[in-house]
């Protein structure tokens, strides 16, 4: 088996993301805490029109969103999986709810995240549980030394 390995990608933009390798602990340290095995993990960060393309051919959404998570894992509790995320919609999540870009793409990081580890967002009592779990591991994230 290959080494667990978490990549950062960007795709029809460019970005310069900063603590890769502090994320990348924190991100194993969420899977791990979960009781998952991580094996492969990429984030793509990428534009809005990219983002809704993926939205309308996989999911038949034709909607605007900030993160698609695609699960690729073929073994229970083993992690591998690909997560796209618009920085646009980071960019404007971030201004609307008064967060930094960087605190408003590190909760998406973790949405994603939690949803590859089973956790869903449709209804109030899951919805309600993702946004504890979010709050849990960016509390954890802000604690970790740089």
């Amino acid at each position: 088996m290959s080494k667990p390995a978490i990549h950062f990608f960007t795709e029809d933009l460019s970005y310069t993301l900063k603590k890769k390798t502090l994320l990348k602990a924190w991100i194993k340290s969420v899977i791990e805490e979960e009781g998952y095995v991580l094996q492969e993990l990429n984030f793509i960060l990428c534009s809005d029109e990219y983002l809704l393309r993926i939205n309308q051919q996989y999911l038949n959404h034709d909607t605007y969103t900030d993160v698609i998570t695609f699960d690729n894992s073929e073994a229970l509790k083993m992690i591998v999986g690909d997560i796209f995320i618009s920085l646009e919609r980071i960019q404007e999540n971030a201004k609307e709810f008064k967060h930094t870009i960087a605190d408003e793409l590190c909760r998406v990081m973790a949405h994603g995240t939690l949803h590859l580890l089973g956790y869903k967002d449709k209804g109030k009592a899951a919805k309600t549980l993702m946004t504890e779990k979010e709050d849990y591991y960016l509390a954890k994230l802000k604690s970790l030394p740089e």
